[in-house]
């Protein structure tokens, strides 16, 4: 979960501490994993990311076992836009023209981490707009 607010940062105890908590522009981003097409899983974080509106945020995911993913298809979906893509790495080379217009500039991954089977997310200067679902695959 990534939780985005428009002042400073808070740190939330628990999955279950979201529900019960309202503050004024806040929003909540949910990762789900997949498995991927070979033997490693999909592993996003356990407990939820917290950031303010404007920063920039890492969501953690890594493949499990750790395998290269430099040369894997990773994709970062939400399925309520049009396109559904917020990042898309192919063959070796980011495909910005696939992404959704909202998160063009906006989003990377770490090349020598994806080596390392790790495939999170970087999103910059996250906005309230960012709220939904994110699916992370390969």
């Amino acid at each position: 979960f990534l939780k985005v607010q428009n002042s400073k940062m808070l740190h939330l105890k628990g999955l279950g501490a979201i529900g019960a908590l309202v503050f004024h522009h806040t929003l909540v981003l949910v990762l789900l994993t997949r498995r991927c097409e070979g033997e490693s899983q999909v592993i996003g974080p356990s407990q939820p990311i917290v950031a303010a509106v404007g920063d920039d945020v890492v969501l953690p995911c890594h493949l499990e076992p750790a395998e290269d993913a430099s040369s894997m298809t990773v994709e970062w979906t939400r399925p309520d836009l049009s396109p559904r893509f917020v990042h898309v790495w192919r063959d070796g080379v980011e495909l910005e023209n696939k992404k959704h217009p909202s998160y063009v500039g906006r989003t990377s991954v770490s090349v020598n981490k994806l080596k390392l089977g790790d495939v999170s997310l970087k999103l910059s200067r996250v906005k309230l707009s960012d709220e939904g679902t994110l699916n992370g695959s390969c």
